[in-house]
C-alpha cells in the first residue's frame, strides 16, 4: 500500500510517498480503510524532529476516518464493513490510570503518527477500543480531522473548569485546537472572544457566535481587561501571547495551555500569577470519553469542527505548507482514494 513517510527530520521536504507493506491486525485490532485522515501541527513538528521519530522511515497522521475490512482474534462489536472514526490516543490499558480512563497520565501513553505509525497511509490497524462508529450524518472529511483538535480542547475546558455564562478568550483562533475551543465554548454557553492577526479570522469567528475580537499584535490583554476581563483564557501559541494573555485574565482566571506554536521557552514576572492568583492549566489531548463526547457533541450539532480545505491524498506535502502558512481556519484535510 502507499503511505507517506518522513526518510528525514530536516522538515515538510521529509516526507515521502513509499510503497510498504500492508498490515494485519493482530488479537483485539482493526484494520481501517483509510478514506479521509487529518493534518496537525505535530505532523510538521516532528517531520522537524520535534519530537524526533524512534525509527526512520515513519508515517505520520493522527487523525482519520474510513472502513473497517479486516479484524483480529478476539474482537468484539466491530464487523467488517463498519464506518469507524480514529480516536488517536493510545495507552497500555492496564495500570490504575488506564481502567480509570485517565490514559494521558499513563507512563506507556502514546499518539499515533508521533509514537506509532499514523493516518497518512491508505490503511492503518488500531486496537478495536480506538474506533468509534462514524455518525450517519457527519460528513467523511469531518469525522477524518476534528479528533485530535477536538479531544484536546474539550480536554482544555473541562480541566479549566468552564461554567456556563464565563467569558473566554481564544487566543490565535483559526486553527483546529482555537477553532474547537470556540465552538465548544460556546456550546457551554460561555461568552466567547478571540484574537488573530488576521481580521478575516476575527470576521470569521464573529460571525460564527464570538462576542468579539482583537488583533492579537496589539494589546488584547488590555482591551479585554477593559471589557471585564476573562475567566477562561486558551492560549496554545505561548510565547508570543502568554504575558498578554495573563493580563486579559480576570483576578482570580484561568489560563489553559496545550502547545506552543511560537516556541517552547518563556520568561515570566511571576508576581502576577500570585497577586491576580492566576491558574497556568496545562492540558494535552484527551481520554476515550472525552473523544467521544467531543464527538458527540459535533454529532447533536452542539459544535462544530470546520474544514477550511480538502488535499488529495497525493498533496501530502503540500497540504502541510498550507497548514504551517497559518491562512486555515478550520482542518486541513486528506482525502484518500476509495
Amino acid at each position: 500500500m502507499k503511505a507517506w513517510q518522513l526518510e528525514d527530520t530536516k522538515g515538510i521536504d521529509s516526507y515521502v510517498l513509499n510503497d510498504v507493506p500492508e498490515p494485519d491486525p493482530g488479537p483485539g485490532e482493526v484494520r481501517v480503510d483509510l478514506r479521509y485522515s487529518g493534518l496537525n501541527h505535530l505532523d510538521i513538528w516532528t517531520s522537524m524532529g520535534l519530537p524526533a521519530p524512534k525509527h526512520l522511515p515513519h508515517t505520520t497522521g493522527a487523525d482519520g476516518a474510513g472502513v473497517i475490512d479486516a479484524i483480529g482474534e478476539g474482537v468484539a462489536g466491530h464487523e467488517i464493513g463498519d464506518e469507524v472514526v480514529i480516536d488517536p490516543s493510545l495507552s497500555c490499558g492496564s495500570c490504575d490510570y488506564c481502567l480509570n480512563d485517565d490514559i494521558v497520565y499513563c507512563s506507556e501513553f502514546k499518539i499515533l503518527g508521533e509514537h506509532l505509525p499514523g493516518t497518512f497511509a491508505e490503511k492503518i490497524v488500531v486496537p478495536s477500543k480506538n474506533v468509534l462508529p462514524r455518525p450517519s450524518a457527519l460528513d467523511w472529511e469531518v469525522a477524518g480531522s476534528f479528533g485530535l483538535a477536538g479531544a484536546t480542547a474539550l480536554r482544555m475546558l473541562e480541566k479549566a473548569r468552564l461554567e456556563q455564562g464565563e467569558t473566554v478568550l481564544v487566543v490565535g483562533v483559526g486553527g483546529g485546537v482555537s477553532a474547537s475551543a470556540m465552538y465548544l465554548a460556546m456550546a457551554f454557553r460561555a461568552d466567547v472572544y478571540v484574537t488573530s492577526r488576521s481580521q478575516m479570522k476575527i470576521d470569521w469567528a464573529i460571525s460564527e457566535g464570538a462576542k468579539g475580537g482583537f488583533d492579537a499584535s496589539s494589546d488584547f490583554g488590555a482591551e479585554m481587561a477593559d471589557l471585564g476581563g476573562a475567566d477562561l483564557v486558551v492560549d496554545n501559541v505561548g510565547p508570543a501571547t502568554l504575558k498578554q494573555s495573563m493580563r486579559a485574565a480576570k483576578p482570580g482566571g484561568r489560563i489553559a495551555i496545550c502547545g506552543a506554536t511560537s516556541g517552547p521557552k518563556i520568561e515570566l514576572s511571576l508576581p502576577v500569577l500570585w497577586f491576580k492568583q492566576l491558574e497556568l492549566v496545562g492540558s494535552s489531548m484527551g481520554n476515550h470519553a472525552q473523544f467521544a463526547r467531543a464527538l458527540n457533541w459535533i454529532r447533536i450539532g452542539k459544535s462544530k469542527s470546520p474544514v477550511a480545505r480538502v488535499f488529495p491524498f497525493d498533496e501530502l506535502p503540500d497540504a502541510l505548507r498550507f497548514l504551517d502558512s497559518g491562512e486555515q481556519t478550520g482542518n486541513v484535510v486528506l482525502a484518500h482514494a476509495s
